[in-house]
């Protein structure tokens, strides 16, 4: 998936600005990081796509498991700045990960998507839900979660759905 991207020009001006803003200040996650989601989901066992805002902007936290399941970890943007959410918005990352999106809606059959906030939520349009199962929530951070993230049962739901399609639940 990511290959084919690399090679657009699109992506070729992304990494130059990306690479300029960590030369210049403090971003998340770790440049060698970046996609890691990708490296540590086998596409072969893909169940469920998260598709969040952008990264924490000051925390680091380790979701490896979740990805070994078959959990790939989306956010509209790859990087952020420290401190300042939405900071990589525009920069060209919103291109890659719409095209992500379709592609795995594209080439895979079941995946329960899991859209949290407002910039996840819009990009429902790019899913086949003919194909697809898809969950919204409020973003999951200290400011959002309690309108309607907490309680909202994603977790369960998703697991419920993969059991329905006789797929192995995910251990969150």
């Amino acid at each position: 998936m990511i290959e084919i991207e690399r090679n657009k020009e699109y992506f070729k001006k992304l990494k130059s600005t990306i690479d300029e803003r960590y030369e210049n200040s403090t971003v998340y996650p770790p440049k060698a990081k970046i996609f890691n989601a990708f490296a540590k989901c086998d596409y072969e066992s893909l169940k469920v796509v998260i598709l969040g805002q952008d990264p924490y902007h000051g925390k680091d936290g380790d979701l490896t498991p979740w990805a070994r399941q078959g959990v790939l970890l989306l956010n509209a943007t790859l990087s952020v700045e420290a401190s300042k959410p939405k900071s990589h918005f525009g920069l060209g990352w919103e291109i890659f990960t719409d095209n992500i999106i379709r592609y795995i809606s594209d080439n895979f059959n079941g995946i329960v998507f899991l859209l949290w906030g407002s910039p996840a939520i819009a990009k429902k349009s790019l899913i086949d839900t003919h194909r697809h199962h898809i969950l919204t929530a409020p973003h999951p951070s200290p400011l959002s979660a309690y309108r309607g993230f907490f309680g909202c049962k994603h977790f369960s739901k998703t697991n419920a759905l993969l059991k329905e399609q006789g797929k192995t639940p995910i251990a969150w």
